[in-house]
């Protein structure tokens, strides 16, 4: 009798626990590839964390607006692309108009994935915090840990990620005869080999200034490929692409692929050509769309995706030698204000490509731009986000209907820090290199 009782306690116990592992996977599947190499769970991340209520007639009043700026600046101004809006994990605008080809009249839809630009180092770098997060990598290591003959011993991979290397840019050490010729197509590792061959001084000690520099990421997805032993565009796929579900996301392989995506234009509709900075990544060169890039921004509210400590790293200023509102974190931009406001974003410039991606963490915003040909109405988004509180823009405005157009301009003039747009440019002029942000 006494022995039937042991043995019935001992059933129900392990009933018990068998019940609850599920209930603890199905929360948190961390996935490793046969090399232990680390992804992103592949679980439904929006129901990971619990979205404020949206108001039906608040949202209504908002999509209102933001329906305006679409119809009133975007398509008058004839911006290819998307603009995708969403509050509280819910999207509640969202509209697409262009081609992704002039030629062959291919319209670009929700599906059709267009160049992000500088929004990949927001991707590049969540890859590099997943291998943080595996112990794979150290925020503190020296890059010369990794990249065999690193002529800058002191550059760590921080320094990397809030752009405080000192390392001078490729972009333009590429049009210097004395490192490149620009009639070869640079690579990643023609990067690197500049750096060791040519050893260009930097700019500042590592650390001490912050400089933007589309050379940081390019190392960084040398690093990745490193460590992982994939190439980049294996390795995102696999970290972060597949496990959040963004299926429309990749990295361009030149020659694979270069013939087939979406094409990038001048503002008068002529085709910008490649050149020969389009083979490097990690600093460009993936393709999204808004609502894959959205499923990224929904994500990041749970706990489980990154370790808070490794977020509040990651989305924290890191150059504070100029007083000012801006600032960048680890692959992210951001604006600070006195009363203790943040804003967090990234842009991107690439040829005909620009591309804009804002987070209001606190009031659960996300907007999203992306276009393939030149168009200031994809920068102009960003004052969207004032739709939903009123953040510190001067000057304040009389009347609501001209709120939005001058609250989007005085954010413009604030945060672009790249050059110029150019001018619209004659049908029979050259292609120039542009500058990427």
């Amino acid at each position: 009798m006494r022995l039937n009782y042991w043995l019935c306690l001992l059933v129900l116990i392990c009933g018990l626990n068998a019940c609850k592992k599920p209930e603890k996977i199905s929360q948190r599947r961390i996935q490793y590839n046969e090399k232990g190499i680390p992804s992103y769970d592949s679980i439904n991340w929006a129901k990971q964390f619990k979205f404020g209520k949206i108001n039906i007639a608040e949202k209504n009043e908002k999509a209102e607006a933001i329906s305006r700026f679409f119809n009133e600046q975007w398509l008058p101004s004839n911006a290819s692309g998307g603009l995708l809006v969403a509050w509280h994990g819910e999207i509640i605008f969202e509209a697409y108009n262009g081609y992704s080809n002039y030629e062959n009249e291919e319209l670009i839809t929700a599906e059709t994935p267009v160049h992000i630009a500088s929004v990949s180092k927001v991707l590049t770098g969540l890859a590099v915090l997943k291998l943080v997060e595996n112990k794979k990598i150290e925020l503190e290591d020296k890059v010369s840990q990794y990249l065999d003959g690193f002529p800058y011993p002191d550059v760590k991979i921080i320094d990397l990620l809030n752009h405080r290397s000192g390392l001078p840019n490729y972009l333009h050490l590429s049009d210097d005869k004395k490192f490149w010729n620009s009639t070869e197509m640079m690579t990643n590792q023609d990067v690197l080999n500049i750096l060791i061959d040519k050893k260009p001084p930097p700019s500042w000690p590592s650390g001490k200034k912050f400089s933007y520099c589309n050379t940081n990421y390019v190392l960084l997805a040398l690093i990745i490929e490193k460590l992982t032993k994939l190439s980049y565009p294996e390795a995102m796929k696999f970290m972060v692409f597949e496990p959040l579900g963004m299926t429309n996301t990749f990295v361009m392989e030149f020659d694979k692929d270069s013939a087939k995506v979406s094409k990038s234009y001048y503002n008068n509709g002529r085709e910008w050509k490649y050149d020969h900075l389009d083979k490097t990544y990690g600093d460009k060169n993936i393709y999204s769309t808004p609502r894959d890039l959205l499923k990224m921004d929904v994500a990041m509210y749970s706990p489980k995706f990154l370790p808070e400590e490794l977020k509040e790293l990651a989305w924290k200023g890191y150059s504070y030698e100029s007083k000012g509102i801006k600032n960048y974190g680890i692959g992210i931009r951001m604006l600070e204000w006195d009363n203790g406001d943040k804003l967090l974003y990234h842009k991107g410039l690439w040829h005909g490509n620009r591309s804009l991606y804002v987070r209001d963490f606190r009031d659960e915003v996300c907007v999203i731009a992306l276009g393939n040909r030149i168009n200031k109405s994809i920068y102009e988004s960003m004052g969207l986000v004032s739709l939903f509180y009123n953040y510190p823009f001067p000057p304040p405005e009389k009347s609501a209907g001209d709120s939005l157009k001058t609250k989007v301009d005085s954010i413009n003039s604030q945060t672009i820090d790249e050059k110029a747009l150019p001018e619209k440019p004659d049908a029979n002029a050259a292609e120039t290199v542009e500058s990427q942000d």
